[in-house]
């Protein structure tokens, strides 16, 4: 097994840009202050697999932040249904095509700028908060454009945006891993840490995520971690930036 140094600390190779470990240890909100809270995030949807995550997070009464892309049209409707039911927004672009939106960033935030127009048809509103495809972290983007990441970094924080990584994943960015594999990924990644913000997918080819969600909401409830939303409290989740 071949591991890297990341930030100082050894990761497994091939696990860099999903690693647990941040460039700041996040701040809570005073009121969250001792307690260990779970932000839940699903990142490529809506898709055909949608509508069970929000079934079964309504039965564990667990909030999450849906990270929303146009890739599926015939689902947009569900961007609505996740808003109200309570769970917040954010958006992941409109096509989730890396080589389009990291070609320069007037193509990237022409495509924020078009995922934002559904956002609020379906809500309302704008979002304020996004993820960038493949984390700040990611260094496919070095294909199309060298240095993009950091640029778009500084610039979603000059447009009044917050941009979240992650610090747990159960893996489904591998669609060819088993439900048994995603949940034993999430309990290894989650750790002891008392702060997690937990990346996972409701994309077409995740429909293995929805036949672990049960068992990985259940053992966060049983050790104790509260569920919140990202909202103007949430600490920041930054990767350190590779390209």
């Amino acid at each position: 097994m071949l591991f890297v140094w990341l930030m100082g600390i050894m990761v497994e190779k091939g696990r860099e840009n999903s690693a647990v470990y941040l460039e700041s240890e996040p701040v809570l909100a005073k009121e969250d202050e001792g307690k260990k809270i779970m932000y839940l995030t699903f990142d490529d949807g809506p898709s055909q697999n949608t509508q069970a995550v929000l079934d079964i997070l309504a039965e564990y009464d667990a909030k999450a932040t849906f990270f929303v892309t146009a890739e599926f049209s015939d689902h947009l409707d569900l961007i609505r249904a996740e808003h109200e039911a309570g769970h917040a927004i954010g958006v992941h672009t409109f096509s989730h095509r890396y080589d389009q939106i990291y070609q320069d960033s007037d193509a990237y935030w022409d495509d924020v700028e078009q995922m934002q127009k559904i956002i609020e048809e379906q809500c309302g509103s704008r979002s304020t908060i996004l993820r960038f495809p493949g984390g700040t972290s990611n260094t496919i983007s070095q294909r199309y454009a060298s240095g993009i990441m950091t640029m778009l970094a500084r610039q979603a924080e000059q447009k009044q945006y917050e941009y979240y990584d992650w610090n747990a994943t159960n893996g489904d960015g591998d669609t060819s891993l088993s439900a048994d594999q995603l949940v034993a990924r999430a309990k290894e990644e989650i750790g002891e840490q008392p702060v997690v913000m937990l990346l996972m997918h409701d994309g077409a080819g995740n429909a293995q995520t929805v036949a672990a969600l049960p068992r990985i909401l259940s053992y966060i409830q049983e050790q104790g971690y509260v569920f919140r939303v990202i909202d103007e409290t949430t600490p920041q989740f930054h990767h350190h930036i590779n390209n």
